[in-house]
C-alpha cells in the first residue's frame, strides 16, 4: 500500500493533486506587491501563507480563483476557526474584488470602536474602560465621550508601523489619513490597516473585512529581493515575528544611542 502511494505520488497526476491539496488547505505562496506593510513586509518578500490559522477556507483552483466546493457554512470556510486577533497580520481577499489578495494588520475586531486623530490610531476595545486601564500604559490612554481610548496601541510591539512626515493635510490627500470619526466594527468583521500608514489602501477607505474573506496569516519568508534584484539574505527563511523582534531590538538600540527613553 505504501509503495503504491509512493508510486502514485511520483506521477504527474499525484504530484498535481498533492500540490493542490497543500495550496488549498495548508500553505500558499504569496508575493508582497506593494509597500503598504513596509517596514514589516517589503516589496519583493515572497512568503508562505498559513491557511489553517483561522479555519480552512473554501478551496479554489489556483490562479483561476474558482471555488472547488460550495460554501456550506456561508462564511467562506469549510471548517470554522479562530477570528483574527488585534495585532495579527492577516492575508485576506479584497472585499470589493475577492480574486485579489491583500495583506494588512488587524487593528480592531468585532465590537471595537476605532478612530483616527491627527494620524494617531485610537482604539476603544469592546471590553470597555476597565480593560483599557488594565492593558495599556497610562500615558497612552485618552478619555473622550466617557470612553477610554488606547493611542497607537500597536507601535511598541510592532516597530514597522510608521507614518510618513512628508504626507500632510493639504487638501489633496485623503482626509481619512489624518482624521476619522469613530467607527464601530461589526461583529465577525475586522478593521485592517497597513503598517505604512500613509501609503496603504485599507479599511479607512473601503470598510471592514468580513470573516468569509479571511485566508490566513504569513508563515515565513522563503525568499526576498529588492528592486535591484539583490537578495535580502537577512529575511530569507525568517518568520515575520522574528523579523519584527529584530527590528524592535534595533529600534531600541538606536533610541539608546540617541538617549531616547
Amino acid at each position: 500500500m505504501v509503495k503504491k502511494l509512493y508510486n502514485w505520488s511520483s506521477t504527474w497526476t499525484g504530484t498535481i493533486v498533492i500540490v493542490l491539496v497543500i495550496m488549498s488547505f495548508i500553505a500558499q505562496a504569496f508575493v508582497i506587491p506593494s509597500g503598504s506593510m513596509k517596514n514589516t513586509l517589503l516589496i519583493g518578500d515572497m512568503l508562505f501563507v498559513k491557511k489553517f490559522t483561522y479555519g480552512l477556507p473554501i478551496p479554489r483552483i489556483p490562479w483561476l480563483e474558482v471555488k472547488i466546493l460550495p460554501d456550506f457554512n456561508d462564511n467562506g470556510h469549510l471548517l470554522e476557526g479562530d477570528r483574527p486577533k488585534r495585532g495579527d497580520i492577516v492575508v485576506f481577499r479584497y472585499p470589493n474584488n475577492e480574486t485579489i489578495h491583500y495583506v494588512k494588520r488587524a487593528v480592531a475586531t468585532g465590537g471595537d470602536i476605532v478612530a483616527i486623530k491627527d494620524k494617531h490610531l485610537l482604539l476603544h476595545p469592546k471590553e470597555g474602560n476597565e480593560y483599557v486601564k488594565a492593558n495599556y500604559p497610562k500615558n497612552s490612554i485618552v478619555e473622550f465621550a466617557d470612553k477610554l481610548w488606547a493611542v497607537d496601541p500597536y507601535r511598541k510591539a510592532h516597530p514597522g508601523i510608521h507614518n510618513d512626515p512628508s504626507v500632510v493635510d493639504n487638501g489633496l490627500n485623503p482626509s481619512e489619513l489624518f482624521n476619522m470619526m469613530p467607527r464601530i466594527v461589526p461583529e465577525d468583521e475586522t478593521f485592517m490597516m497597513g503598517d505604512n500608514r500613509d501609503h496603504s489602501n485599507d479599511s479607512r477607505f473601503w470598510g471592514t473585512v468580513a470573516y468569509k474573506f479571511v485566508v490566513g496569516t504569513p508563515w515565513f519568508i522563503y525568499f526576498s529581493w529588492d528592486k535591484n534584484k539583490e537578495i535580502r539574505w537577512d529575511r530569507v527563511l525568517k518568520q515575520v515575528s522574528t523579523i519584527e523582534e529584530k527590528t524592535n531590538i534595533k529600534d531600541m538600540e538606536i533610541k539608546h544611542e540617541k538617549g531616547i527613553y
